[in-house]
This record gives C-alpha cells, structure tokens and sequence, in this order.
C-alpha cells in the first residue's frame, strides 16, 4: 500500500525547509502511521534532496504530522537552481512512500 491509500498531505517551504503536513484517514491509521512514518524513514526517502536534519511533529488531536526538511531546498526559491525550488509538490512525492504492512 502506499500512503495516498492511508493519508492526505500539505506541503510548502519556508526559506531552505520544506514543510510537508500528513493527514491520516482515522484514528487507525494514524496509529499505523505514527509507528511506521519515522523521521528516519521520510529521510532516507528524501535522501537525494541533501536535507540535514528531518524533524517530526506528532499533532494527535488533528490526526496528523508534520515533518520538517531543514535545508532541503538548496537555499530556497530565490537561491535554489532547483525544478521545485519551493516543495509544493514533495507531499505529492512522499504520497508515493510504500509500505509492506498491512493493516
């Protein structure tokens, strides 16, 4: 399954950082989530944008998180040479994230 099965997303930048915002379908899946969508993971998912640092931030209440790319944007949109110099579209890229468990 992949996470667009599971959640939505919401992403953008701020500077050099990218902001990418996860919301699970229900309460179950965020529970599913917050066991296998580890900052470790999103990481190494990301691993060819050259990010430091991958922040989590568990927002239960909302069934939701939000991760945090420091430096993934190769100083950002005024600075950065890259196609998405602002990560609008890198939630849509982490929607693609496979996961072997099932629930």
């Amino acid at each position: 399954m992949k996470l667009g099965d599971l959640a939505d997303v919401r992403s953008g930048d701020k500077g050099s950082n990218v902001n990418i915002g996860v919301i699970a379908h229900n309460e179950k899946t965020y529970h599913f989530l917050e066991t296998h969508l580890t900052e470790e993971r999103v990481a190494k998912y990301f691993h060819c944008l050259g990010s430091r640092t991958v922040k989590r931030f568990e927002l239960p209440n909302l069934l939701a998180f939000n991760f945090v790319l420091y430096g993934a944007l190769n100083g950002g949109g005024s600075v950065s040479l890259r196609t998405d110099a602002q990560g609008k579209a890198l939630g849509q890229a982490l929607l693609q994230m496979s996961f072997e468990v099932e629930l």
